[in-house]
């Protein structure tokens, strides 16, 4: 069963404009991983500081695969600094899909 990842990053407001010039370098990369079949960034429209990625995997060991990565180690390793609060993240079940 796919799944979806869900991850609320709050960032320093001074530090935005990095942390989109270092995920616009990496979405490609992200997306394109093993298992990965779907990216998205959001933007909150009331918090401007507050951004979320969606990504839909094929199955919680091509997550784990991603986590794993070198990949997944430096865009965290940039991102993780940025913050102004900790990260959260859920990983939900996708039970419906409409395209």
């Amino acid at each position: 069963m796919m799944f979806t990842r869900i991850v609320k990053m709050t960032f320093r407001p001074e530090t935005i404009p990095t942390f989109l010039n270092n995920f616009e370098e990496v979405k490609e990369r992200i997306r394109s991983f093993d298992g990965c079949v779907f990216l998205e960034l959001y933007q909150d429209r009331q918090r401007l500081e507050v951004f979320f990625t969606y990504s839909r995997w094929q199955s919680e060991a091509h997550l784990e695969a991603y986590r794993n990565s070198e990949l997944f180690q430096k865009v965290w390793g940039q991102t993780k600094p940025l913050f102004q609060e900790k990260a959260a993240a859920w990983s939900v079940n996708t039970l419906h899909h409409l395209p």
